[in-house]
This record gives C-alpha cells, sequence and structure tokens, in this order.
C-alpha cells in the first residue's frame, strides 16, 4: 500500500556520515544482523569493489527494509562532487531527501547542492546533524549554521543536552521526553533538563516554542490556537510536522551517533510518523505527446514506471531501478517504452538490501524495484500501453572534463568499446565518443576521479586497460596572401611515361572546406583531368606545410597547365596538383588556427574577481556578466581551448564545487606566434605516440 511507504534518500556532503546512518538504521530496524563499518568495507550499501577500496559510495544504493507497518527504500547517494549524478537518480526515486550534516565540520557544499536539488525536484527535506559523539561536535552550532543558510524552515525536533560540554542525554521535543543511551545504544528515559539544553543560547523552553511556531504557520487553526497561548497537542505536533515537511514549509532536524547508535531509535520512530508517504506527494508531471499531464501514485490507475538508474553488471546483466508511479507493475508482464514506443518484456523483479537481491512478483504505485535485462535506459517511463506517458527526469550535470583514451595492448578496442557503452549507459554523466576532428576516443565526466574510477571499473568488470592522456587540440591551418603556383610531373619509365603540369592560384576565402575553380582557356589542361587535379588537391589540404593540421579556408583555381596525349592520366594530374599546393603554401603566408570557445561560468559573487583574473592568464576575453541569483554570477567570455583542459579542476577548487560552467565551440582563430614552435613540437610528439 503507498500509504505505507516512504522512500528516502540519504544525501550530503562527501565524509558526513551517510552511509554509517544507512547501516545503523538497517541494523536498528532489524534488516542487518550487524552493524558494519565503512572503514572495514562491511557496510550493506557500499559493496562495490572500488568502493571498498576507496571507503567512499561512488554510487547510488538501494537498501529496502520493513520497520512499524512501513516499507521503508533507503537510497544512499554519494556525496563525492564527481558522483552529482548519482546523487540526482536517488533524489529524483525518492520522496523525502535526509540530508547528512557532520556536527564537527556542519555545512559544507554537499549539504547546499544536496537541499538545492530536493528543492529543485519538490522533495521534502530532513537535516540529519550526525557524529554527534565526536568529541569536536559542536551540534548547536551547526544547528545555527543550518538555519542561517537555509531559513526558518529549519526546526529542531531531536537535541542533545548538554552538561560541561559533555551529552548526558537527548530530548524529542515532539514527545517531550529526554533519553540517555547505554554501550549498545538502547535508550532509557531520563528527566527532562530543568533549565539550559546547552550552555550556549539555546534552552529548552525556546526550541519548544520555535518549534510549534513552525506548526502554527502550516494551518490557520493552529495558527489562532497559538496566539491564543494555548499549548499543542503530540498529535498536532505530529501532523503540523508531517504536513509542514510535505509542502516545504518545515525541515526538521535531529541528531544521531552511528557509531553508538544513540538517537537512531527516534530517527526510525520519525520517519514514520513525520515523512510523507509514497501517496501523500505531489503527483508526478509527465509528457503525454504535446499534453502535460499529472501522474497520481494510484494503484488502480495505469501502470507508469520511471527507470531512475542503471547498473551495467558483467554477471547479472543490466539491472533497471524502477520507480513506480502508478499502477503496478508485474514480472512475466508487458510494458511500453514511452521514450522509443517499443515493447518491453519485463522479466523479474527484485528488491534489494545492498547487494543482497529477494525475488517479488509484483510492485505497486509508491515502491522501488529493480528489472533485470531490459532495454530501457535511464530516464526511460514504462507505461501501460493505455496510457502512454514520459514522466520528468532531472537534468543531470555536464561532463566538463576530458581525456584521451588508448588501449594498452592492442586487440583490446573492442572490449573497451563494449565496457564503454556499459559504463556510459550506467551513468549518464559519462560520455565516450570519437573526435570528428582527431579521430581520438575521448572520455568525458564531472572530474580527475569520475575517470579514474570509470578506468578501473573498466579493467575491473570487462578486462580492459587503457591509458589515459590529455586529448589533442584540433588545430588547424590556412594562408594569409594569395600566390600562383605550379606543379609538374613527370617520369620516363619503359612504356608509357607519366605527366601532369598545373598552374593553380591559391587564395584565402571564408569556407571550412577546399573550395575549386578552374579558368583555363585554349585546352591547355584537358576537361577530362580537372575531376583528377581537384582530387589531388582534396587529398592535399588534409595536411598543412606546418605541422600537417588540415587546412580550411583554402580557394584554390585552376589558371593553366599542359599535357601530353599519350603520358598524361588522371594520377600524373593529381600529382601535379598536389605539387602546386605544397609549392603554393608555402609562399601563402601559411598560419595555424587555435579553437576558441564561448565559456558561461556561473559561480558564486565572492569568486568572480578569481576567475576573471584566471581567465586573463588563460588568454580568454570577458565579455560580460550578468546576476545569476542566489548570490552567484554568470561570465560569459571566449577562450582558446588550448588554454582550458583543467579549468574544471581550477574552478571546483576556487569555489569548493560550488561553480559550474559550459562551454561551446565558437570560430577558429589565429594562434600567437610565440606558442607556434610548442604547438608544432606538441603535433610532432602525438604523431609518433
Amino acid at each position: 500500500m503507498a500509504n505505507q511507504i516512504k522512500n528516502i534518500a540519504l544525501a550530503g556532503h562527501h565524509g558526513s556520515g551517510k552511509t554509517s546512518l544507512a547501516e545503523a538504521l538497517l541494523y536498528c530496524a532489524g534488516a542487518s544482523d550487524r552493524l558494519g563499518k565503512v572503514a572495514d568495507g562491511t557496510t550493506v550499501c557500499d559493496y562495490d569493489p572500488e568502493e571498498i577500496k576507496r571507503k567512499g559510495s561512488i554510487s547510488t544504493a538501494l537498501a529496502s527494509f520493513t520497520y512499524d507497518g512501513n516499507k521503508v527504500n533507503l537510497l544512499d547517494t554519494p556525496g563525492i562532487l564527481d558522483y552529482a549524478g548519482e546523487m540526482q537518480s536517488g533524489i529524483a526515486a525518492a520522496d523525502t531527501v535526509m540530508i547528512a550534516v557532520s556536527a564537527k565540520s556542519g555545512v559544507n557544499v554537499g549539504t547546499k547542492k544536496a537541499y538545492a536539488a530536493a528543492q529543485a525536484m519538490n522533495k521534502s527535506t530532513m537535516f540529519v546533524i550526525t557524529k554527534i559523539d565526536d568529541k569536536d561536535a559542536n551540534f548547536f552550532n551547526v544547528l545555527t549554521s543550518l538555519k542561517t543558510v537555509f531559513g526558518p524552515t529549519v526546526c529542531p525536533v531531536v537535541v542533545p543536552v548538554l552538561q560541561n560540554g559533555e551529552i548526558v542525554s537527548y530530548v524529542n521535543l515532539i514527545e517531550m521526553k529526554a533519553y540517555k543511551y547505554d554501550d549498545k545504544g538502547k535508550a532509557v528515559e531520563v528527566g527532562l533538563p530543568e533549565d539550559a539544553v546547552t550552555e550556549k543560547d539555546y534552552r529548552l523552553e525556546g526550541l519548544v516554542a520555535a518549534i510549534s511556531e513552525a506548526v502554527a504557520e502550516t494551518d490557520d487553526e493552529l495558527m489562532e490556537k497559538f496566539f491564543e497561548g494555548e499549548a499543542f497537542t503530540q498529535k498536532e505536533l505530529i501532523d503540523g510536522i508531517h504536513n509542514g515537511m510535505n509542502n516545504g514549509m518545515i525541515t526538521p532536524v535531529v541528531c544521531t551517533s552511528a557509531q553508538t547508535l544513540a538517537g537512531i531509535d527516534m530517527l526510525l520512530k520519525e520517519v514514520g510518523l513525520l515523512l510523507p508517504a509514497a501517496n501523500e506527494v505531489p503527483a508526478a508531471q509527465a509528457t503525454a505527446g504535446d499534453d502535460v499531464v499529472e501522474i497520481a501514485c494510484d494503484a488502480s490507475a495505469p501502470l507508469a514506471a520511471l527507470v531512475c538508474k542503471t547498473v551495467a553488471d558483467p554477471f547479472v546483466g543490466k539491472m533497471s531501478y524502477l520507480k513506480v508511479l502508478s499502477g503496478s507493475i508485474s514480472a512475466e508482464s508487458s510494458v511500453v517504452n514511452s521514450r522509443t514506443g517499443a515493447e518491453e518484456k519485463i522479466g523479474k523483479l527484485y528488491t534489494l538490501l545492498g547487494k543482497k537481491q529477494t525475488e517479488v512478483k509484483s510492485a505497486s504505485a509508491g515502491d522501488i524495484v529493480v528489472a533485470v535485462k531490459i532495454s530501457a535506459s535511464t530516464g526511460d517511463t514504462l507505461c501501460a500501453p493505455s496510457r502512454v506517458a514520459a514522466a520528468e527526469m532531472p537534468e543531470f550535470p555536464r561532463a566538463c572534463y576530458s581525456m584521451a583514451v588508448r588501449a594498452k595492448a592492442q586487440g583490446d578496442e573492442s572490449k573497451i568499446s563494449a565496457g564503454m557503452q556499459r559504463l556510459v549507459e550506467e551513468d549518464p554523466t559519462l560520455t565516450y565518443v570519437q573526435d570528428d576532428l582527431t579521430k581520438e576516443m575521448i572520455l568525458s565526466g564531472l572530474g580527475e576521479q569520475h575517470l579514474e574510477i570509470a578506468v578501473s571499473k573498466l579493467k575491473a568488470k570487462f578486462g580492459a586497460d587503457v591509458k589515459l592522456s590529455e586529448p589533442q587540440v584540433a588545430y588547424r591551418e590556412t594562408i594569409r596572401k594569395k600566390v600562383e603556383a605550379e606543379g609538374k610531373h613527370k617520369k620516363q619509365s619503359g612504356g608509357h611515361g607519366q605527366y601532369g603540369h598545373v598552374k593553380i592560384a591559391f587564395e584565402p576565402c571564408v569556407c571550412d572546406s577546399l573550395v575549386f575553380e578552374e579558368k583555363v582557356f585554349g585546352g591547355s589542361v584537358p576537361k577530362n583531368y580537372f575531376p583528377a587535379v581537384e582530387k589531388g588537391l582534396q587529398d592535399a589540404v588534409k595536411k598543412g606545410v606546418l605541422a600537417g593540421c588540415p587546412v580550411v579556408g583554402l580557394k584554390a583555381i585552376l589558371l593553366d597547365g599542359s599535357y601530353h596525349p599519350v603520358d598524361s592520366s588522371e594520377m600524373a594530374f593529381k600529382m601535379a596538383a598536389s605539387i602546386a599546393y605544397k609549392e603554393g603554401m608555402k609562399n601563402a603566408d601559411p598560419v595555424m588556427l587555435e579553437p576558441i570557445s564561448t565559456l558561461n561560468v556561473t559561480a558564486p559573487d565572492d569568486n568572480t574577481g578569481d576567475i576573471m583574473g584566471e581567465l586573463n592568464k588563460r588568454r580568454g576575453r570577458v565579455l560580460g556578466m550578468e546576476p545569476a541569483g542566489k548570490g552567484e554570477t554568470t561570465i560569459t567570455a571566449e577562450v582558446p581551448v588550448r588554454e582550458m583542459h583543467d579549468f574544471a579542476m581550477y574552478l571546483r577548487q576556487v569555489t569548493r564545487g560550488m561553480g559550474n560552467f559550459t562551454m561551446e565551440f565558437l570560430r577558429y582563430e589565429p594562434l600567437p606566434a610565440n606558442l607556434l614552435s610548442e604547438v608544432i613540437a606538441a603535433i610532432a610528439a602525438n604523431a609518433e605516440a
């Protein structure tokens, strides 16, 4: 039943304790029989070999369990910025985003990004202050930061009681009860503190008033009762926070320790009482043809299931995580993919507890299950034939950091291609394409670590070993003045000889490919040889005379020449045209061209000065700035591609992960003369590699 399903995404900054929190929740709910540790590689949600090796999450894991009559689908998402796409997938599948915030390090970039993603997708939010047992923890400083950054919706629900800097108990402000935890995480009720909860500014009376005010904001009758000075009942507080979460007016705050299990039981209780059920959240938006429709969470309605995530498992095959938006889906049924219009045959369905799979026959509206070996991709919607509609999926971050891929061993190209295809299918923020200009295979992602892990997975899962290198820049060559040149190919051997002679004018023009004309008078070059001359030039412009780069902006006019009635041939005139080309290019003031792109950088206002200074160092030209809202500015510039390879890393460092950018090819411009020898040497080195 959808009213008994709670879909929760755990998100937050890297290292804030999300996976440890998930482990504690699973253990206390009885879904796991041991309390695993990230450092030991024994947690339920971090089971991928790469995650165990790196001691951190790099993909969203699903852990489903039941507690107190509710089915909870817990989605543990990565906090690493390179895996923002995984966080997007997890939040898209959830109804509530539980944001972990370390009591030691407080609000960070990952906290802000998780909250922003939840807001953008209209999800309810809750803050869980973790690591409350750390010696450097400061719950109330973090609570103050949360209120400062995220505003008055932040509402404490479970707070610690401090004496001389030590936590002596935890107060549940809804129940108005205090609990102390033993060394096994078992709660024992103790008396409420008479005065201060903390040695600083937060007092119990003030916290109760704050939670009452927040609840009053959710309903007119409750507001009237609040103004009359009446205390709310426990049910009124629960219903008020529950409704406030669902409409975005309240973000409750609780505190826990995954290590000692303190507060975990209260958090599980709040999951059942406060978090909206699957059928209480706003209807999903979808498009059916040109119409926008709403898909309500109704088990009796036609099926609509969103593919939120794809996993390429070399043993099980393709695994597709499905959020059932409406209707029900069953094993061995047939559905329609709204993107392709093709029929999909559903095989087996599973619920997951980390890597543990439990087969189920069906799943109904609100639930999250995994289908195996279907062809649908992330973002597709599987529908009943009676209602075909495409549900909205959040836009994934665009790949911004690229490296060229080469096989370490000859003959591995097919394995690399197949493996990369599976990885790209699994991660929409990865791309793997051939550069049309340099012919290199380019792997692009969100950062160095992203590509490094992709390559490691490629080797571990698909047995393909590759090396990464900085991609070549697609330079071009052109000329700056008009010249005339002759080319004569004459060779005598036994039998027929070879003879071709042309006189060609070369001049600059605005074009991407060779423009060929002929102005021959008197039949000095027969018309049947014109195509051969053009073909010879077309082959020749593939390599310029400076560094062997393709030539653009060139117009060739065949003016004159001569032929031999016996020895002339198409091949001879092709050779003559090539000779004329080489001679003419040398004398036509050749120049190297470099690609220029349009750059749009959005970053916090405080960082704009640093970024503009950096762009100037990289030979960029800043064209303008405009406010982007929420304390951010967008800078528009024209930049040489040659200087921008590591800009993604620079921007992440200077903005602490808050900046983003897009870059689109604009045009070619002459390369500065002082860089010519360096570029020619680099091109020669790449050719030898």
